[in-house]
């Protein structure tokens, strides 16, 4: 059995054809679909974060909100880029977040993309030390919020407190004990999805990474996975590792997904660059009748070898029509490649 769960980029605009006009039609929809995910049985529910953009930016609130909605569904990001955080305040609000979703939340976190701005992370008053790299900045950062995450005191305590302290150094509050179990790494390379099973992060991997072969798609990134599983366990740790691959998939049933989607019907992979000297490979739309989306699938590597899929919707079209789409893959794909 796969789990399947869907990510919204969580955008929205003034547009006559969107549902989502504003950021509180965003926000509020999404807790509306994260429930309604949650009552067809779909896994998870996971948001992209974005700066300076028209998109979901600030993901605590949400969570929080979804948490405290829902009972069961796994509740996610794809991912936070860690330059614009500061390490002890994001353990803080992952904790409270955590906590009040019962333990479910999935938190994906990278060093980040290209952004609306140049250096965005720099208004928000961060640099890189001197011979560091922005990717440096945020790699190293993602490695002191794991390790805030184990709850091991580590802040000397004041002798006159406003309030009773325990004895020795103190943690940050509120802690939520497994919660460091769960956090994900999205890779854009092979080396950096190996530096993932170093240090013991589950692996996201998207629609798109960069071009280290010149093969297709889906065969470099079943490739990076099964370079991460073998960093896994040469690792030596005790759990098992988790492989999420993230896929636009549209199940044509209706005359009104026909339109909106089958123009991908014969999509292909796509070549461009997300930074100016790195060369990036996108991988293909999946678009058809379910039949013929089933064949299609079954000669995905990467979603072979992942045990998450999820799957990017348009969240602009509405929280009815996204549900019909989600349902359409769970009842109509889902069965026939043995993912339920």
């Amino acid at each position: 059995m796969k789990k399947i769960g869907f990510l919204s980029f969580g955008h929205w605009a003034d547009h006559p054809a969107y549902q989502t006009r504003t950021a509180s039609d965003t926000l509020l929809q999404s807790i509306d679909l994260a429930v309604a995910a949650e009552e067809i049985g779909m896994d998870g529910a996971y948001f992209r974060v974005h700066h300076f953009a028209a998109q979901l930016a600030s993901p605590f609130p949400l969570l929080s909100a979804i948490g405290a909605k829902t009972k069961k569904i796994e509740i996610g990001t794809g991912v936070i880029d860690m330059r614009y955080e500061n390490p002890l305040y994001m353990a803080e609000d992952a904790g409270a977040a955590d906590l009040i979703s019962g333990g479910r939340l999935q938190l994906g976190i990278s060093r980040g993309s290209p952004e609306q701005v140049i250096d965005g992370w720099r208004y928000f008053g961060y640099e890189p030390a001197q011979g560091e790299t922005d990717a440096d900045m945020g790699r190293k950062k993602a490695l002191q919020f794991l390790d805030k995450l184990k709850g091991v005191g580590f802040a000397e305590p004041n002798p006159h407190p406003m309030f009773p302290n325990p004895p020795g150094l103190l943690r940050l509050e509120p802690y939520s004990k497994g919660l460091r179990e769960r956090i994900w790494w999205g890779a854009g390379s092979n080396a950096t999805a190996v530096w993932a099973a170093e240090n013991e992060m589950h692996l996201q991997s998207s629609t798109l990474k960069f071009d280290e072969s010149g093969k297709p798609f889906h065969v470099q990134q079943a490739e990076q996975i099964r370079l991460y599983k073998e960093a896994w366990k040469k690792a030596g740790h005790k759990r098992e590792p988790r492989v999420s691959v993230s896929r636009s998939i549209f199940a044509l049933t209706t005359d009104q997904d026909r339109y909106f989607f089958g123009r991908d019907r014969n999509g292909a992979d796509q070549i461009g660059f997300i930074e100016k000297d790195k060369r990036a490979i996108f991988g293909r739309n999946y678009a058809g009748e379910p039949d013929q989306l089933i064949k299609e699938l079954a000669q995905d590597e990467a979603i072979q070898e992942a045990d998450t899929l999820l799957l990017t919707i348009p969240n602009t079209l509405g929280v009815e029509y996204n549900v019909h789409l989600l349902s359409d893959i769970l009842k109509y794909v889902a069965p026939g490649l043995g993912w339920r």
